[in-house]
């Protein structure tokens, strides 16, 4: 059995520096890796960035994260990067990382994704350029994230987990606004979960959301944002070498 300890949308700034450190050290013994879903910033700044640095240097656990759209705000995201990476932290956008846990080769593909909304009443690639280019980003980070979770298949990992701010299934944004749906997640997200296959699917960005949902291919996908879980993170368990199927005994939280 795999621990994935889990959070997004932690906002940090220089008046929070702290407030996590306590909860992410009583983690040894409870989870075999920290993911990270985006938002761990207010607006992006290396300031903000140093401060979350802090909360994650030197946990027993290693530490994988993507970025949301605030820590894109100060348009500085590769200097946010570097400083988590500089951390211990790895920091995936289109990539995959391998962890071993024991004898167990655990796969973690990410990317920030975007919105453009889901299956019936999402955006089209068609009219003006900007909003074909809205479109294709939201494809780019698709694609990158089905070819990661593929690689991660070919270097035999037995568990794979896909890590994002944005949401790829509707069911997680219960509780948030119809109206705001396209600028929260994209299915296209989904389609490349459910094409490349994955165990767990792991988001952000809806404080407002629901924590449980599946996509149609029936991979479990859970909204992890702070507001939503109402804690320092959450604590999933999935099972090696077989199916994550319904009723099955992961990912259920501690």
């Amino acid at each position: 059995m795999i621990r994935v300890a889990a959070v997004g949308d932690i906002h940090m700034a220089p008046e929070t520096r702290g407030a996590l450190r306590p909860a992410f050290e009583s983690l040894a013994g409870r989870a075999d890796v920290l993911l990270l879903a985006g938002d761990l910033t207010r607006h992006g700044t290396a300031e903000e960035a140093r401060v979350v640095a802090g909360e994650v240097r030197g946990l027993a656990v290693p530490v994988v994260a993507v970025l949301g759209n605030h820590d894109h705000h100060d348009e500085r995201p590769g200097e946010v990067t570097a400083i988590l990476e500089d951390s211990g932290a790895r920091v995936l956008e289109g990539s995959g990382t391998v962890l071993s846990v024991g004898d167990t080769r655990v796969g973690v593909a990410g990317t920030k994704g975007f919105g453009g909304g889901f299956v019936g009443r999402s955006a089209g690639e068609f009219g003006e350029p900007l909003m074909k280019e809205f479109v294709r980003c939201s494809r780019r980070c698709a694609d990158a994230l089905r070819l990661a979770l593929e690689e991660l298949d070919e270097q035999g990992c037995d568990v794979r987990i896909a890590l994002t701010h944005y949401s790829p299934v509707p069911e997680t944004l219960a509780g948030e606004p119809l109206e705001i749906y396209p600028f929260l997640g994209s299915y296209l997200l989904a389609e490349a979960i459910d094409t490349a296959g994955a165990d767990l699917a792991v988001h952000g960005h809806a404080h407002a959301g629901t924590e449980h949902g599946m996509t149609s291919g029936g991979v479990k996908v859970r909204n992890v944002a702070q507001p939503v879980i109402g804690r320092a993170f959450r604590v999933y368990h999935l099972p090696v070498h077989e199916p994550l199927t319904a009723g099955a005994s992961g990912p259920a939280p501690n």
